[in-house]
């Protein structure tokens, strides 16, 4: 038997953060990032919304991108002493999967993080709170999903969190919250997005019902995250939409090893924070070329949703040019070396990386099974940029 969850609503389009006045509660608490969202207005409009909707509101502000063990502990101890009946998150990925946490440990404080890092084992949660999500930038989709990445910086990792119980009831996608993003996370994020939904289209878990939201997805990526990234406002509003479709693809059908490789190498090195979606963006057309063997056919439907014609290898041939030039366009670079990654330090940390990256929940459903072995060969080639042939 399988499972297809979504939010209960979802609400869109110009204005749609209103409807927080709507919101049926006493208490909420509002968990949010660096500030972004009080400089341009839109903190003090859900405030001002919810305070309307009858509630008491507070604020926990704050959340770093990446967010740490630390801060989802500090933000359930503040929802344990105010106990709000709805969790209300605004902003990028980072405060959003953070509060997702936060309720699982607000409702069970017993609970600990290693309990919340074996994947689809949450205790069952609403049982003081529901929750709703606002995203700012368009890509992680996590307003949409059964996802959470929480950093443990003690050991550089980042884990990600899977269960159905963290889907949020509610999903607001305003898009004049979104055009408040820059230009270099409006980069990041469309090709994060891009990389749900070919991972969904492409992962062992992928269905009838997940399908047609990833191939939609992937047209819209392609058609609009140029403009997009260029500030026509337009496209800035479909590729918010884009990457919601991309979420409900991959919340439902699981992702691959190019998450799994983002998510242990994004605080790996002393250089600094890979983001997250840069990260995807350098890997994907790696994954896709180590992946074809077994996926070549899956790869080629994508190709040809955009248009591209020819046999398979050519269509994946095509399909990775495409990502490429994508990325060269929006100041992406090509390798981790480009990156800025010491080659030392690469080296060094390798056979550690390689082996986390194969034990990372997102590795069980990419269509071609990966040794520890084979990760080393794979994560040498996005480094230096060499072919890609591993038998």
């Amino acid at each position: 038997m399988a499972r297809f969850t979504l939010p209960r609503d979802l609400y869109y389009g110009e204005n749609s953060l209103e409807m927080l006045k709507t919101l049926k509660g006493s208490r909420a608490i509002v968990v949010v990032g660096g500030g972004s969202m009080k400089r341009f207005g839109f903190l003090d409009k859900t405030v001002a919304y919810l305070k309307e909707a009858g509630m008491e509101v507070q604020l926990f502000e704050g959340v770093e991108p990446d967010p740490s063990v630390e801060t989802v502990m500090k933000g359930a101890h503040a929802m344990r002493e105010f106990k709000p009946d709805w969790i209300v998150s605004i902003g990028g990925g980072s405060p959003i999967d953070a509060a997702k946490a936060m309720w699982a440990f607000y409702e069970y404080p017993e609970t600990t993080f290693e309990d919340l890092i074996v994947p689809f084992q949450f205790p069952e949660l609403r049982q003081k709170a529901r929750f709703a999500a606002i995203p700012s930038t368009s890509g992680t989709a996590t307003e949409v999903t059964a996802f959470s990445v929480i950093t443990d910086y003690q050991k550089g990792v980042k884990y990600p969190l899977a269960d159905f119980n963290i889907t949020p009831d509610v999903a607001i996608l305003d898009p004049s919250i979104a055009e408040t993003m820059p230009q270099t996370l409006t980069a990041h994020t469309g090709m994060d997005a891009l990389t749900h939904a070919i991972e969904a289209y492409v992962s062992t878990a992928n269905s009838v019902f997940t399908d047609p939201l990833a191939l939609k997805a992937i047209q819209m990526v392609a058609e609009y995250l140029p403009a997009s990234y260029n500030g026509d406002k337009n496209a800035r509003e479909q590729m918010h939409y884009a990457q919601c479709l991309a979420g409900m693809a991959f919340s439902n059908a699981l992702l691959g090893i190019t998450h799994s490789m983002a998510h242990k190498t994004g605080a790996a090195f002393s250089t600094g924070h890979i983001p997250h979606g840069c990260a995807n963006a350098i890997y994907l057309p790696f994954v896709i070329r180590y992946n074809a063997v077994k996926a070549g056919n899956r790869y080629a439907d994508i190709a040809r949703a955009l248009g591209m014609e020819g046999s398979e290898e050519s269509l994946v041939e095509q399909l990775c040019a495409k990502i490429e030039s994508l990325n060269k366009s929006m100041g992406i670079p090509a390798t981790l070396k480009e990156f800025g990654i010491k080659e030392d330090e690469f080296k060094e940390k390798l056979p550690t990386i390689a082996k986390l990256a194969v034990e990372d929940a997102c590795t069980g459903s990419n269509p071609r099974p990966i040794t520890p072995e084979q990760m080393e060969q794979l994560l040498t080639c996005t480094y230096d940029g060499t072919k890609v042939n591993i038998a």
